[in-house]
């Protein structure tokens, strides 16, 4: 769970500080770079696998497109200035943790802080397009006694926090950096605190980071940090993957772009600990399909999916109360994005964090009551423990739609703007800003926030709009 982001020099942010619940929902207009939000937590998470360079390749450039010049992530990139990210993150981690062989450890504590900065360095050559280099990483403790003041959502300390902060550290860092004559150094220091020898690593050798590069239990606590950012994902639903019918060999948990979504369902509807499988694979497609069915107009009958041994497909079908019976490939756009959050709100396997783009794309507007309900309720309770009936599941999206924003509780909504910043070299430029709801949790004195007031654009219907409701049919 990511609780607080910090992005100083990525793209339009120059000085960005948020904190995050369970669910977030990030509004603003179009193009003023909310998703360079997504973009960030994007780069941190494959870092966490990839070396720097394919890391960066893997992130939208300045285009939208991905694969372009490392220097569309900077601020400023392309003027002749250092250039230099620095991010860090506050985070949840999984108390055990498998690693790469298969042995299983447990994590010395997991409320964490990672940072990390990597500076780019241009080309020596002409044909080269400059290189990226690590010049710093940390991972600290934050403990049991100060994790009231980093959680500031409104959460259960006994159930919630009691159950997700546990273990204690009584020695320095995990990662540390050192300046030495012969460069930056990242040490890496055991679990068993200040007992030890660090290992230290050449920074501007490594192309990477450190903590991508431990794969065993040797170090469970900085594995676990690893494992909780390879788990954040991206959600982008695609109609053409979500339609498609799955081979009997293909995956069964339903990827970011929705594809495998017939196999996920299908494995979810048959897992089940006790003996009576059919009647729990009734129960899976019966809630999904009740929860399908919120969607006005649709009239859904029954869902299920249906394996086919000549072919060796599993295949979804959507039963109307009309008696038409519909194969996924058949289904609305709209209506297949809605059934794949209905399937990961099923899957008690899938936790981490969820970044959505615009979850109303394809949506009627007599269903976005729907559909900001089932995304709310994909992320955890705070108020319980996680577990199987509470996934521990955390959710960010981002939107434009002034009724998604009407549908938000305040306390859950982050406000984008552009907003003048002064620069490190004194002048002041356009940057993306956060800003929380005033009064709501996030909100700290002498910090900016947003009111009703700047909503007006969310609030108010278009001007110039021919049709409206008679006064005494307004709601």
């Amino acid at each position: 769970m990511l609780t607080r982001l910090e992005v100083r020099g990525f793209k339009n942010l120059l000085d960005v500080q948020v904190d995050f619940g369970p669910f977030t929902c990030i509004a603003g207009a179009n193009g003023i770079g909310k998703s360079n939000v997504f973009d960030a937590i994007e780069l941190l998470s494959a870092m966490a696998s990839e070396p720097l360079m394919e890391s960066a390749q893997k992130v939208r450039g300045a285009s939208g497109l991905r694969g372009g010049d490392p220097r569309d992530l900077f601020w400023d990139g392309f003027r002749e200035h250092p250039r230099e990210i620095h991010l860090a993150a506050e985070m949840i981690v999984p108390p055990v943790v498998e690693d790469d062989l298969g042995a299983v450890a447990d994590a010395t504590t997991t409320f964490l802080r990672y940072e990390v900065s990597i500076r780019y360095l241009p080309p020596s050559g002409e044909s080269s397009i400059g290189r990226l280099v690590l010049t710093r990483e940390e991972l600290r403790h934050i403990t049991r006694g100060d994790a009231a003041k980093h959680l500031k959502f409104p959460h259960s300390a006994k159930h919630f926090r009691g159950s997700v902060i546990t273990g204690q550290r009584r020695g320095g860092a995990f990662l540390s950096t050192e300046e030495r004559e012969s460069g930056t150094v990242i040490n890496v220091h055991g679990d068993g605190g200040s007992f030890g020898k660090p290992q230290p690593r050449a920074a501007a050798r490594a192309g990477r980071t450190v903590l991508s590069t431990v794969t065993t239990n040797d170090y469970p606590t900085i594995l676990a940090a690893r494992r909780e950012m390879q788990s954040w994902r991206r959600l982008a639903l695609e109609p053409s993957a979500l339609r498609a019918p799955d081979d009997f060999s293909a995956p069964r948990i339903m990827s970011a772009n929705g594809a495998h979504l017939a196999a996920a369902l299908f494995r979810i509807a048959n897992e089940s600990a006790g003996t009576d499988i059919d009647s729990d694979s009734a129960a899976v497609y019966a809630r999904v399909s009740s929860r399908l069915a919120d969607l006005a107009g649709l009239g859904v009958e029954s869902v299920s999916v249906e394996p086919d041994p000549v072919r060796e497909v599993f295949t979804l079908f959507m039963q109307e109360k009309g008696g038409l019976r519909l194969p996924a490939r058949a289904l609305s756009e709209g209506t297949l994005r809605f059934l794949a959050l209905c399937v990961l709100l099923e899957d008690p396997t899938v936790s981490g964090l969820i970044c959505m783009e615009e979850p109303e794309n394809g949506i009627h507007p007599a269903n976005l009551p729907a559909i900001v309900e089932l995304v709310r309720d994909l992320a955890v309770d705070p108020r319980e423990g996680p577990g199987m009936e509470n996934p521990f599941r955390q959710v960010i999206v981002n939107t434009h739609s002034s009724g998604v924003v009407q549908l938000c509780d305040p306390d859950d909504l982050l406000l984008a703007a552009v907003v003048p910043q002064k620069t490190s070299d004194g002048t002041v430029a356009p940057s993306l800003s956060l800003l929380p709801f005033r009064g709501s949790w996030r909100a700290a004195a002498e910090h900016p926030v947003f009111s009703e007031a700047d909503l007006i654009e969310f609030l108010t219907p278009p001007p110039g709009r021919h049709i409206q409701l008679p006064l005494d049919l307004t709601p």
